[in-house]
C-alpha cells in the first residue's frame, strides 16, 4: 500500500489501550491526518485490553494485534501490569509494545524497560508535537520496522 507520496504503508492492526477520551480523539485524528493505513481498536481500561488480547467474551472475534500502544494510568489494571501479563504470554509476547503516557518518571522508564517493553514515548500536551509523535511512531513502526507474523 502507497500513500500520496508513493511511499510504502503497510495495513495493520493498532491496539491503543487508553482511559483518557481526549487523547483517544488526539491519536485516532494523528493517525488520520499521518495517513496511517490500520485498524485502530480502543480499549479503556487493562482488564478490557487483556479480555481483548486474549480474545475473550465480547472480544472473541478480534484479529489480533500487530502493535500495541499502551498508557500507564489506567482503571482496574495499570499499564504496567498488562505489560507484564503481556510479556508473560508465550502467545502475546511477540506483539511490540509501544508505552505512549503522559509520566516522564524515570522510574516508569526503567519499569517498563524492565518489563520489556519495546520503546517508550512521553506523550507531549501540545497538539504539534503529538502530531510528530505519531509521525515518528508510524515512520519507524509502519514502514522501517519488520513485525511478526501474527501467531507468533
Amino acid at each position: 500500500m502507497t500513500n500520496s507520496n508513493g511511499n510504502c504503508f503497510q495495513s495493520i492492526e493498532i491496539l491503543l489501550v487508553e482511559d483518557n477520551p481526549a487523547d483517544v480523539r488526539l491519536t485516532i485524528e494523528a493517525l488520520k491526518e499521518e495517513k496511517v493505513f490500520s485498524s485502530l481498536n480502543v480499549v479503556s481500561d487493562g482488564v478490557e485490553a487483556m479480555e481483548y488480547l486474549r480474545q475473550e467474551g465480547k472480544y472473541s472475534k478480534v484479529s489480533r494485534p500487530d502493535l500495541i500502544l499502551l498508557d500507564l494510568n489506567l482503571p482496574k489494571k495499570d499499564g504496567r501490569e498488562v505489560l507484564k501479563e503481556i510479556k508473560a504470554d508465550e502467545i502475546l509476547k511477540t506483539i511490540p509494545v509501544v508505552v505512549l503516557t503522559v509520566s516522564k518518571s524515570e522510574e516508569d522508564i526503567l519499569k517498563t524497560y524492565n518489563l520489556h517493553a519495546n520503546c517508550y514515548i512521553s506523550k507531549p500536551v501540545d497538539l504539534k508535537q503529538f502530531m510528530k509523535v505519531v509521525k515518528s511512531i508510524r515512520e519507524f513502526w509502519l514502514t522501517i520496522v519488520k513485525l511478526p507474523p501474527k501467531g507468533n
